[in-house]
Parts: C-alpha cells; structure tokens; sequence
C-alpha cells in the first residue's frame, strides 16, 4: 500500500528539499553521517531522515532511491531509527568510480557494525524491502524493484513497540549531492515465517 508522506517527520531536516505526494528529492548537507564508536572512535549523529512511526510489529517497508553521488561515503537508503544509540541504515555508500559499498550498518546500545559487499559505482538506483517480525529485521535489496536478495538478519536490543522508519541521505565529507526517494510502500510482511 502506498504510504501517506504527509505523516513523515524530519530529524536533522537538510536546508533544500523538495516533497510531492509521492517522491522526496533533497540536497545533502556537507559534514552529515550516522556512526556511533565503533573502531573509529568518533560519533556521528546529524544526517537527515525523513521518518514515520509504524506500531504494526510485522511488516514490509520498501522504497526505491536513487543519487548522484560526489565525493567519498556519498550514500542515500533506508533507515530505522530509535535514537542516537539504536538504529539501522542500509545504502549504497560512494567509494570510487569504480566500485562502491552495498551495505547495512546495524547499531545497538551505542555502537554500531558495518557489513558490506562491492558493487559498480554505475549502479545508481536501489529499491529496499525491511521487514520486521518482533524484535528481529530482515533487509533486502533490489537493483529492478522486483527481484530482492537478503542483506543481512539483524536484531535491536532496544525493547521496541512502534518504530520509526524511512529514508535518510548523508555528505560526511564537505559536499552536496542529490538524493531521490519514490514508491514508498508498507504492508504485510513479506519476510518468510521460520518454522524451525
């Protein structure tokens, strides 16, 4: 079903954006990024993420994005976000013109991990799919919207009743991009039950 994008909110809101009934488009803010201390030691907590809370404990949230990247860590995606200390962004994360980061950085009770593959700096479109089931999340990725591959299963500490989720687009280092975010979609979970 089709998501009502007047019942997003911002945290971090970033200085140009553009919202139609169904697309964001926005301009990165230079210095922006989400880490919390893990290994690098610094604390990052700034980026903008346009956000709607979702009480339903099973569901599929996707949405499609795409970017043009400028500098390195350039990344726009989806994200999950509780607060400082407990969150989840996925995204594909500018490296070289080469090859980018397809990954997933998972943070719980303030420390965050970060697991990635390679993929060609050409691809500049992504379609997500989370899923939640209780605690535990499943991300997918799909380059057509149609076909998705897991990313990775991960869990949140942080007791969760309602969640906030959506989209996120960040500049850690001193630039500006364009980031573009359409077909927001929220039902049932497409995630398959386990029956162990």
């Amino acid at each position: 079903m089709s998501m009502d994008l007047t019942q997003f909110h911002w945290i971090y809101p970033p200085k140009r954006f553009k919202l139609t009934a169904d697309k964001l488009t926005l301009s990165t803010d230079p210095d922006t990024d989400y880490w919390q201390r893990t290994y690098y030691g610094f604390q990052h907590d700034n980026a903008p993420a346009f956000l709607t809370a979702v009480s339903e404990t099973e569901f599929s949230f996707t949405v499609k994005t795409r970017w043009s990247p400028v500098k390195l860590f350039d990344q726009c995606g989806v994200v999950l976000y509780q607060d400082s200390d407990n969150w989840f962004k996925a995204s594909v994360e500018y490296e070289s013109p080469q090859v980018s980061k397809l990954g997933s950085v998972v943070t719980n009770l303030g420390y965050s991990d970060w697991a990635t593959t390679d993929i060609s700096s050409a691809q500049n479109e992504m379609t997500y799919r989370l899923s939640r089931r209780g605690q535990d999340f499943c991300i997918e990725n799909s380059v057509d919207g149609v076909a998705f591959k897991q990313m990775r299963i991960f869990h949140m500490h942080l007791p969760l009743t309602s969640v906030n989720i959506g989209v996120y687009a960040c500049s850690p280092l001193d630039c500006s991009m364009q980031a573009e975010f359409s077909d927001f979609t929220l039902g049932p979970c497409q995630w398959a039950l386990h029956n162990g």
